[in-house]
Order: C-alpha cells, then sequence, then structure tokens
C-alpha cells in the first residue's frame, strides 16, 4: 500500500512539473513575440548598407576629361539613291550592333537605300516570339529610320517588285570583310548596285568596314557615333525594364560600380587561353579554338601556352583579379557591383573568390523578377524537351574488332568493371566531348538562348552606361572582334568623357601580379602604390592615348575619339595634342565646341555639385592590411574583413 502512495505522489509531481514548465514556456514565447517579426523570403538587394558619403576619390569625376563633350552632328547632303541594300547579320550583342553601324555607313558611302537589316540570332526560326521580327526583337525599328532620315534613306522591306527576284536568288551577294576598306566598296560593289540596283550583304565577323578611315571621311566617323548612340535605341520595354534596374541600384544610396568579366567561349578560344581552365572547360575551348581553324577565321596553331598568352596581356583577368585590383583601389567590401553579361563561361564557380570580397554583386537576375523578364521575350511557343538517349550498345564483334585495331602489342589493358552510367556524364557537353570528337549542332533550345542573350546583354548594357563607374574584364585590343565592353567603354567616352570608365593594360597588370603571385592577399605596401598608379593613369588622358593606339584599330565605336566629340575652349584643363607614329592624332585635336554646348557646359560650372560639398578623404583597408616596410601581414584574408565605408566625421 506504501509503495503505490508513492508512485501515485511521483506521478503527481512530474504532472505538476509538466504543466509548470508550459506555463514557463508559455509566458517567454508571449515576453518575446515583441522581437519576432513575420518571415518572408529575404530579396537578394543588399538591405544592410550604412548612409554613406560619396568618396570622391573613388567616384569623382575626372577633371582633366571635363572639357570633352558629345558631338556628332552629321553634316552630309542627301543625294539620289543608287539601289537597295539588304543585309544578313550574324553574332551575338556586340557583333551585331557593331555591324549595323557599319552598314548605315556603307549605305552613306554608296549612297543607297538600306532596308532594315536582318539579326539572325533573332529570327523567328530560332524560336523567338512572333511578335517581333528579327531587328525589333532588340531595337525600336521606327526610332532608327527617324532618326536617320536627314542621313540615309532606310526602308523595312524591299518593294514587292523586287522581292520576288530576291526569292530567286537573282542579286549579287557579298560577304566582306569585317575591315574591309572604302575603296573596296566604290571599286567592287557601287558598279554592281548601280547596275542591279539591289545587293546583299552577308556579315558574320563583327563589322564590314574598317576601323579608321582617312580624314577626308570624318563626317562618316560622325555618323557612325550618331548610329550607335542615338539611333539605336532598344525596344521600349528593354528601356524601360532597364531604367527600372538602375532606379533600383540608385535606390539603395550608393553608387554602384559596373564590371563585365569578358569570359566568353569564343574570346577564350580566340586567344588561346584553355589552360586558364580546368578539366573539361579546357576541352570545350580548345573544341572552339579548332572549330576556328578549321572555319578559317584562326589562321594559328591549335596547341599554345596559355600562360604566355596571359603573360602578353590577350586573356581576361580573373573575376579573383579585378576583385584583388578594385580592393586595393580602396573599394570597400560593401561597394554594389554590378555584374554584366548574358555569358560567363566556367559559371558561378568562377565568381566565387568575386562575391566573396564584394559581398553586395548583383546582377540581373537580383533585380527583376522571372515575370519581368518573361514578359520581355514575349510569347513563345513551348519546346520539346531534350530527350536523354544513351549510346547504342555494342555488339561483341565489334568490340572485338576494336581490340584488334587496337594497334601493336602490348596491347592496352581491358576496360574496369561497368559501372552505373549517370544522365549527367551523358547530356549536354558531358556527353559530345566523352563520346564524339566534333560538337553537335545547337538544339532548339539553344539556339533560343542564344536570341535571350540578346536581349540580358541591351539591359546589362543600359545599366553598364549608367554605372558611376566601369570596369572590364576583357577589352578589345587589336585582336578579335567587338565586345561588350569596348562599346560600352566608348559609349561612356561619347556620352560623358569625365565618368570613371577604369582602362587597365592587361599585360602590364599581369606583370605586377606575377610579382606577389604568392601575397596576392597580402601584398606589400610599394605593390598597392604601383597598382593605384596604373588604374588611375587609365582614367585619364594616358589611358586614351593607349586605347587609341590599342583598340581603335579594330573597332571605331570602342574609341570615337577626336571625331565625335568637341572640346570646350575656356576649360581650366588645356589640351595637347598627341599624335601617333603615323601622324593620326591619339587625343587632344577635337574641334572646339560650338557655343550652344559651351553655355550649357559653364552653366553646369556654376552650379556646386553635392560631391563637392564633401571632405576629400579616402578609405583603403587592403593597404592597411600590408605592412608598409614590405613585411608580410599576419592579418585575416580579405574577405573575412568586417571593414565599413570610412565616416569622415567619425
Amino acid at each position: 500500500m506504501a509503495f503505490v502512495t508513492k508512485i501515485k505522489w511521483v506521478v503527481l509531481s512530474v504532472m505538476v512539473l509538466s504543466v509548470g514548465s508550459i506555463i514557463i514556456h508559455l509566458s517567454l514565447a508571449k515576453f518575446w513575440a515583441v522581437n519576432i517579426g513575420q518571415y518572408k523570403v529575404l530579396p537578394s538587394l543588399p538591405q544592410d548598407l550604412r548612409p554613406y558619403v560619396k568618396n570622391k576619390k573613388l567616384w569623382g569625376s575626372v577633371k582633366s576629361l571635363e572639357a570633352l563633350q558629345p558631338y556628332a552632328k552629321a553634316r552630309i547632303p542627301k543625294e539620289q539613291s543608287n539601289g537597295f541594300i539588304y543585309a544578313k547579320v550574324f553574332g551575338g550583342f556586340a557583333k551585331t550592333r557593331s555591324s549595323i553601324c557599319d552598314l548605315v555607313a556603307i549605305s552613306r558611302l554608296l549612297n543607297a537605300t538600306l532596308v532594315i537589316p536582318e539579326i539572325q540570332e533573332s529570327t523567328p526560326s530560332k524560336g523567338t516570339s512572333l511578335k517581333f521580327k528579327s531587328f525589333s526583337y532588340v531595337y525600336n525599328e521606327e526610332e532608327f529610320i527617324a532618326y536617320l532620315k536627314n542621313d540615309v534613306i532606310i526602308a523595312k522591306t524591299l518593294p514587292e517588285s523586287l522581292m520576288e527576284r530576291r526569292e530567286r536568288n537573282e542579286f549579287p551577294t557579298f560577304k566582306p570583310k569585317s575591315s574591309a576598306s572604302p575603296n573596296f566598296y566604290i571599286k567592287e560593289i557601287l558598279p554592281k548596285l548601280k547596275k542591279s540596283k539591289v545587293i546583299e550583304l552577308i556579315i558574320a565577323n563583327g563589322g564590314a568596314l574598317q576601323s579608321i578611315l582617312p580624314s577626308n571621311m570624318a563626317e562618316i566617323q560622325r555618323l557612325r557615333c550618331r548610329i550607335a548612340f542615338h539611333a539605336l535605341q532598344f525596344r521600349p520595354e528593354i528601356q524601360m525594364l532597364g531604367r527600372q534596374m538602375v532606379n533600383k541600384l540608385r535606390a539603395l544610396g550608393q553608387p554602384f560600380l559596373a564590371y563585365h568579366p569578358g569570359l566568353l567561349r569564343d574570346t577564350l578560344a580566340y586567344n588561346g587561353c584553355a589552360e586558364l581552365f580546368q578539366d573539361v572547360h579546357t576541352e570545350l575551348i580548345q573544341h572552339r579554338r579548332a572549330q576556328m581553324i578549321k572555319e578559317g577565321i584562326l589562321k594559328e596553331e591549335l596547341i599554345v601556352d596559355s600562360h604566355l598568352q596571359r603573360d602578353k596581356g590577350l586573356c581576361p583577368l580573373m573575376p579573383e583579379e579585378v576583385g584583388i585590383l578594385l580592393r586595393v583601389m580602396g573599394y570597400s567590401s560593401k561597394t554594389i557591383i554590378y555584374l554584366a553579361g548574358s555569358e560567363t563561361f566556367g559559371g558561378q564557380r568562377i565568381l566565387i573568390p568575386l562575391r566573396a570580397m564584394f559581398t553586395n554583386t548583383v546582377d540581373r537576375t537580383s533585380l527583376c523578377s522571372e515575370k519581368e523578364l518573361s514578359d520581355l521575350l514575349g510569347p513563345e511557343i513551348p519546346l520539346p524537351q531534350n530527350i536523354f538517349r544513351p549510346p547504342p550498345s555494342k555488339s561483341e564483334e565489334e568490340l572485338k574488332e576494336e581490340w584488334k585495331r587496337a594497334g601493336p602489342r602490348p596491347r592496352p589493358l581491358p576496360p574496369p568493371p561497368e559501372r552505373p552510367i549517370y544522365q549527367h556524364e551523358k547530356e549536354g557537353w558531358y556527353g559530345w566531348i566523352t563520346e564524339t570528337p566534333t560538337e553537335p549542332d545547337p538544339s532548339p533550345m539553344d539556339l533560343r538562348m542564344q536570341a535571350h542573350r540578346l536581349l540580358w546583354d541591351a539591359l546589362d548594357y543600359i545599366v553598364s552606361l549608367e554605372a558611376d563607374a566601369f570596369i572590364p574584364g576583357f577589352n578589345n585590343d587589336n585582336n578579335g572582334w567587338p565586345d561588350f565592353s569596348s562599346l560600352v567603354m566608348g559609349h561612356r567616352l561619347y556620352e560623358t568623357a569625365s565618368f570613371r570608365t577604369y582602362r587597365p593594360d592587361r599585360k602590364k597588370v599581369v606583370e605586377l601580379f606575377n610579382i606577389t603571385r604568392e601575397n596576392l592577399y597580402h601584398p606589400k605596401h610599394n605593390w598597392t602604390t604601383l597598382v593605384q598608379e596604373h588604374l588611375n593613369k587609365s582614367l585619364s588622358e594616358e589611358g586614351l592615348i593607349r586605347q587609341s593606339l590599342l583598340s581603335k584599330p579594330a573597332i571605331f565605336l570602342s574609341h570615337p575619339l577626336p571625331e565625335c566629340s568637341c572640346r570646350i575652349a575656356s576649360a581650366d584643363v588645356a589640351s595637347n595634342p598627341v599624335r601617333g607614329k603615323d601622324g593620326r592624332f591619339l587625343y587632344g585635336d577635337e574641334d572646339q565646341c560650338p557655343k550652344w554646348i559651351q553655355v550649357g557646359s559653364l552653366a553646369k560650372e556654376g552650379v556646386k555639385s553635392e560631391e563637392d560639398s564633401q571632405p576629400d578623404y579616402e578609405s583603403n583597408d587592403f593597404v592597411n592590411e600590408s605592412n608598409k616596410d614590405g613585411a608580410k601581414s599576419d592579418q585575416t584574408p580579405l574577405w573575412d574583413q568586417q571593414d565599413e565605408e570610412m565616416d569622415p566625421n567619425d
């Protein structure tokens, strides 16, 4: 009886303790409920940014270039048309944009009527929306025609009387080189244009007219600027979404920097940079390089020393290297970096070091919803899914024949025991690169994605132009074809030359990195000083002169000076004209601006900007991590630093 009584007391005690525990937990939950917010998905944009004070040394305009103003007013008289030119343009965003500008210039040169070019990457046959024609998929046709009405006659289509003859291929067709001279068009093409009244041009290499024209064709160069920087406007939906992206970045209350890695498979293959990557990526680049050699695009050896190419400055800077350069310049880890480019070869893995150094790295997917991006594409017909088909199995007789053809003894070892083949090992480029020596034709989805990249690059182009600073991972230095960064740098130079646009000499930068390769994140103080001097010089006249020597011969739009700019005579900084070895003016020979431009610029100078009212300071925590006497620092790595933007009032 006593034992039963004890059990009852134990059970009763446990129940009392349980009830007390529940009451205590409920009380604590009620007490802490004030600090518990409703759960919601965190946005991609940074929300923890402190009030920002703009650092003039990092974001301010380049005063020595403030005298340069955009001026591309064409003064070419209009004459009777000699016939029609219709063209097919191949390539991605940069190639097509450059090609269209050359086409209009050629039409003016030949005094011909230009039919709206067909951008082959965006034709309905590539799976794009039937709502758009090829040109209107990216650009505004009406704006294009209206803006150039006093320069070139532009028609939407050929007259019906000529369409039938075109379908029967009765007109002469030409495939001009990207560096074709004006004499080629005047002597070879103009007579046939006058005779047949219609010619077709097929442009595949990102241009159809040489970059640097004779001095007596300065008006044609100015026309190129009018086309690229004024007439080629994106269709309204692209412009609207691009402005929304810029507004979202501005709403964060900080300036932002745009960065384009330039890691494209074609670029890497053309310049022989395969060995900078690992495993299957190297093979993919080499496959593309072999294809270029076969097509005659490239006349070099298949196997080259990628590290030697890199030392020559021919390969893109890696995102990790660009991140270190920015940290050396003094950009905080909280700096907003917009990552431009519809393609980054190597994927997100190659961007991990950059994102570790700059936590506020965003791209178009961070600023746009999936619906906003899909609305930009228009209604598209669903495509069949790529069905995985395993390779055909080989019979025992086929295996015996392969064994007999294996070559002289000793024969190779027999294959290892069979194991399960996972689907991802046979799909996409994993499959063809291990099973076949040639790259398969692109699938319907691949073709559609190529068209989508035109739109993504257009959005990135808008944001990159509006960025407070821009740095390229790669820009064309007299090799290859037009690239995204070159077009952005040329457009920024035209619109506002004093905007901060870094123009690093990759050969010089690689030399600097080779010096401190073992201490990248703890560099010596004198090394950081050399990097700062080089990048600061690249912002000003020295960078422009180098760009004129190397980039302009490849693509005029990368450096539209001096033809498309004028100089304010009353500017504080006087220009010293610089000539090249060929007698061409590299910098300083711009025309004097008209009075209406000078008056407007002087009015702006009279208004004190918000930036001028801020104290001049510099926050460079990267340099602070380095020992001033050159000894290696024992500080933690760069990305572990909990650095904040320096407040000058602290």
